[in-house]
């Protein structure tokens, strides 16, 4: 409705600093321990709302970014309260880092990388509520589809087998908790993993869970061709030690730098 809301926010004086920062660190006090309400939790999410407002406008996007504000939503995203209150705060936040990795602006892929991002999202797809998952891994999925990530991802081992490791333990939570939602933001990762494809995507675990979302029951077959297809071989089911060790050692140079094999099955995963 108001479309210069971005900038007059951002440019009117003591509006982000005096008003909103302010509703959003009040609120600190209440994370450890415990004590959020869900009033005060609703304050801080209308005032992630309005700052999001100014991180997506292409006018105040780039000082907002440079004021690094998104730091400010760390402290919830660090918290493991399972109260609605939490799980309110905690999404929305996610859904902050969301709209900014929308964007497709490699600056803001720059910064979200600098901030450690990935690192924070991963830790969220293995340990957050079903909707928080799906955010995080929505969030890693659009910003890896940028070169300067995926050169940061596959530059080390340790990087890659990171999230190779989160994307598996994902598909084996949900073999006993299936979510179509979430299943079919996982498998888009899990192409990645052409030597480390968890097997509970390739024996049928999630037929009855997909069986009435035919987008989502059509992509895992084409998972397995895409895999199966230009590797030459099929997908292992886990990864082990001494798959990781050829995966290490075929995929990653002694430079530090990607192998392009591997940099083009990730961005298949996410493009």
């Amino acid at each position: 409705m108001f479309n210069d809301l971005a900038p007059l926010l951002w440019y009117s004086f003591g509006t982000v600093a005096a008003a909103l920062l302010q509703e959003i660190v009040s609120v600190y006090p209440a994370l450890s321990p415990p004590t959020l309400s869900a009033r005060a939790a609703t304050r801080a999410c209308n005032a992630l709302a309005l700052l999001q407002t100014v991180a997506a406008h292409p006018e105040t996007r780039a000082p907002f970014l440079e004021a690094a504000i998104p730091l400010y939503l760390f402290p919830f995203l660090n918290t493991t309260s399972e109260a609605k209150s939490f799980e309110h705060l905690r999404v929305t936040s996610l859904g902050f880092l969301g709209a900014l990795a929308k964007v497709d602006d490699t600056e803001v892929v720059k910064f979200l990388l600098k901030i450690e991002v990935i690192p924070l999202c991963l830790r969220i797809m293995g340990t957050g509520s079903e909707l928080s998952k799906t955010v995080a891994t929505f969030i890693v999925q659009k910003i890896m589809r940028d070169e300067v990530v995926l050169q940061h991802i596959c530059a080390t081992p340790e990087c890659f087998f990171q999230a190779a490791s989160v994307l598996a333990n994902m598909v084996i939570a949900l073999t006993g908790q299936p979510s179509t939602r979430l299943l079919k933001r996982v498998s888009r990762g899990c192409t990645a993993l052409r030597t480390h494809l968890p097997e509970a995507l390739r024996n049928g675990t999630f037929d009855n869970c997909l069986r009435d979302d035919p987008a989502a029951r059509n992509f895992l077959p084409q998972l397995l061709d895409n895999l199966a297809g230009p590797a030459g071989r099929a997908p292992h089911p886990g990864p082990g030690p001494r798959n990781q060790a050829q995966v290490a050692h075929h995929d990653v140079n002694r430079s530090g730098r990607c192998n392009p094999e591997l940099a083009t099955s990730l961005r298949l995963s996410f493009g």
